[in-house]
């Protein structure tokens, strides 16, 4: 039976795509790439790091000096590898696979978006895993999995005319099930972060620290426009979690204050952060000291229960989110081949 191996398991690499697009980031693109180069960083220093982009953004990227970076001269629109790189899957005896979806660019937003989608067979072909292809539309920010077959997403993210016209939602999830080996899909559909693209990413919402505990994003004022749909995020999960054994604990991340750039709110969570295996756990930061010390405290205490030697960081993604995205979203994480399960 196939599943996809959780990201607290150990991991081959993590993919990234260097940013190129100045679009998505309007006016303050200078500080990206260096955020991106720091970013590289922290992850080369427990996992490789498999960077794609064409070969003209090599030379500036200046990579050369980091250890454990490869380069891959793969075309890109944009950065949000996540989104349109591979689900990678395992069946009971290791064997590796990885599955291409359909991408559109979050419903057709932001044309084209035609190299994005040719460069996840791409990566697969590196990864030298076998190729799956699906005409399901799927991005791998709406896609939670706690690595036993349990699945957290959205409705707004998957049963849409923008993706997937014509599909049923039993459609959908007889076709995640064949694909991935999911057994139970828990549709996380109380309401998203204003300010947020993608229609209601759940690695915006709420995401497994192990199999046993999920973290959801919230929002502790009632004035706020997020509070009342993230607040019955938190109320879906924890009645789901009553029904569960063995149970799942269910926790509060609570969101930073709203912050504006040029008019916009930016969608910052803390549900957006990168589990590097079991060694290390990457949290986005926003320059808000007292919700990004709670935040990076929570996590950290709650990923040690299950890992005590992890190492638990802050990465700094004020900017970085001007592109409406944070470090989950800009990497995809390649497992070893291993038939292991862990909780």
């Amino acid at each position: 039976m196939k599943r996809v191996p959780a990201e607290w398991e150990p991991q081959r690499a993590v993919w990234i795509a260097w940013p190129h697009n100045h679009d998505t980031w309007p006016g303050r693109f200078e500080t990206i790439p260096d955020r991106f180069r720091r970013f590289v960083e922290l992850i080369a220093a427990v996992v490789p790091v498999h960077v794609i982009g064409s070969s003209s953004l090599r030379p500036a990227a200046k990579l050369d000096g980091i250890e454990n970076a490869l380069w891959f001269d793969i075309e890109t629109n944009d950065c949000w590898m996540r989104d349109y790189g591979p689900t990678f899957v395992h069946d009971d005896a290791g064997q590796p696979a990885a599955i291409d979806w359909r991408y559109n660019a979050w419903g057709g937003k932001y044309p084209p978006w035609d190299a994005d989608n040719a460069a996840t067979a791409e990566i697969i072909r590196h990864s030298g895993r076998q190729r799956i292809a699906s005409d399901l539309c799927v991005e791998g920010g709406a896609l939670e999995w706690d690595g036993q077959g349990r699945l957290l997403t959205t409705s707004n993210c998957l049963v849409t005319d923008t993706r997937n016209p014509g599909w049923s939602r039993q459609q959908i999830s007889q076709t995640l099930e064949s694909l991935t080996g999911t057994t139970e899909i828990i549709w996380v559909d109380g309401g998203g972060l204003a300010g947020d693209d993608t229609d209601g990413h759940i690695d915006q919402l709420a995401r497994f620290i192990d199999a046993k505990t999920i973290v959801v994003a919230v929002c502790d004022d009632p004035q706020d426009p997020n509070h009342a749909g993230l607040e019955a995020n938190f109320q879906l999960l924890s009645d789901w979690a009553k029904t569960t054994d063995p149970k799942v604990s269910i926790h509060r991340l609570p969101i930073p204050p709203a912050r504006f750039i040029d008019g916009q709110r930016v969608p910052e969570s803390y549900c957006n952060f990168l589990r590097l295996g079991p060694d290390r756990l990457l949290v986005p930061t926003f320059r808000n000291d007292a919700s990004d010390q709670h935040a990076i405290g929570l996590l950290g205490q709650l990923a040690q229960n299950q890992s005590p030697a992890i190492e638990t960081i802050g990465v700094d993604c004020h900017d970085l989110v001007w592109g409406l995205g944070a470090l989950h979203c800009a990497s995809c994480n390649e497992p070893l081949v291993t038939n292991r399960k862990t909780s």
